[in-house]
């Protein structure tokens, strides 16, 4: 089994492939007992938002780990991923934009992609 930080380097890599774009991966260990690391890309249509995260998933499927919850899927604004220790955000750039889900999570400390 990988890593909490190898899975999240994993799928910022998955979203890469689909030209996933500002991929941020932030460690909320510390601040946060949902998971270990939160994932935060963008897609510039709905379109692309669905492919990202199909990629991921289906990434995730290949080395053997099932998603525990996907919301948001059908209307490709805010997709999140649930893969326990690791929560993917795919945005739509205009959602990613009004929410700003960074400024929420601060003091989380980024880590380089």
């Amino acid at each position: 089994m990988k890593s909490s930080a190898g899975i999240a380097y994993y799928i910022s890599c998955a979203a890469a492939n689909k030209k996933a774009f500002d991929i941020k991966i932030l460690n909320v260990s510390d601040i946060s007992p949902i998971a270990d690391y939160f994932i935060i890309c963008s897609g510039n249509s709905q379109v692309q938002v669905k492919a990202i995260a199909d990629e991921i998933e289906e990434k995730m499927n290949e080395k053997g780990y099932s998603i525990n919850h996907r919301e948001g899927y059908s209307s490709a604004r805010w997709v999140l991923l649930d893969y326990g220790n690791v929560i993917v955000h795919v945005f739509h750039k205009d959602e990613r934009e009004f929410y700003n889900i960074e400024r929420l999570w601060a003091d989380a400390v980024a880590v380089n992609v």
